[in-house]
C-alpha cells in the first residue's frame, strides 16, 4: 500500500518564483527547479536561523524529512550559481499555513501579513476618504 503524501506547512510563498544569472547568453533549458517546501527549509534554517527540529516542528515533518529536503535544495542552489543556471521557484507537496497553528510564530506568515497589509489599505482608505470630505 502506497504512503500517503504528508503535506509541509509553509508560512510564506517566495517574493520570486526564480532567480536568474545576469549573463545573457542562457539557453532556455539551463533551469534548476526548487520546490516551495525546499525554499521554505532554505529559509527557516539559514533565514531566521532555526535548528533543524525546529524547522521540523514548523513544517509539521520530522527531522530526517527536513534533513533530507533542506539538503536537496542547498544542491540545487548551489548547482545554479556554479554552473549559471535559472533556478525556479515552484510545486511541491505544500500547505499555506491558516494562521491558527501553535507551531508557527507567524512573523513571516503570510495571512498575517495578508490581513496586516489589507487593515493598513482599509485605514489609508478611511483617511483619504475622511480627507476629501
Amino acid at each position: 500500500m502506497v504512503r500517503p503524501v504528508k503535506w509541509r506547512k509553509i508560512c510564506q510563498m517566495p517574493i520570486s518564483s526564480g532567480f536568474r544569472p545576469l549573463s545573457d547568453d542562457l539557453i532556455p533549458k539551463d533551469i534548476v527547479k526548487m520546490a516551495v517546501d525546499e525554499y521554505e527549509t532554505v529559509r527557516l534554517i539559514d533565514f531566521e536561523g532555526l535548528k533543524q527540529e525546529e524547522c521540523a516542528k514548523r513544517m509539521n515533518v520530522a527531522r530526517t524529512t527536513v534533513q533530507s529536503i533542506y539538503y536537496d535544495a542547498r544542491k540545487k542552489i548551489a548547482e545554479s550559481l556554479v554552473q549559471n543556471k535559472i533556478l525556479v521557484i515552484e510545486g511541491g507537496n505544500y500547505e499555506l499555513c491558516d494562521g491558527r497553528s501553535l507551531l508557527c510564530d507567524h512573523k513571516y506568515c503570510m495571512l498575517k501579513n495578508t490581513n496586516e497589509n489589507n487593515s493598513k489599505e482599509i485605514r489609508k482608505l478611511e483617511y483619504q476618504v475622511k480627507s476629501v470630505t
